[in-house]
């Protein structure tokens, strides 16, 4: 029988790479010099970056309390 936990630990932990990958190549085009709109552009996509990476790991350890990162 399919185990529908083993999914759910899947999917979620997908979610917190991808939310730390956004986060961190947001973190490296805020470094390149594109302008002060951009940055600032930049700055509210890491926010919602970090927010996502937390509450996707906060899913993450709802699901399995041993998997906290």
């Amino acid at each position: 029988m399919f185990d529908f936990q083993n999914l759910e630990l899947a999917t979620a932990r997908q979610r917190v790479n991808r939310a730390q990958l956004v986060h961190e190549r947001a973190e490296e085009m805020l470094n390149e010099d594109c302008g002060v709109g951009i940055n600032l552009a930049l700055c509210c996509r890491i926010r919602s970056a970090r927010r996502r990476a937390i509450d996707a790991s906060a899913r993450l350890v709802k699901i399995d309390p041993t998997s906290a990162r």
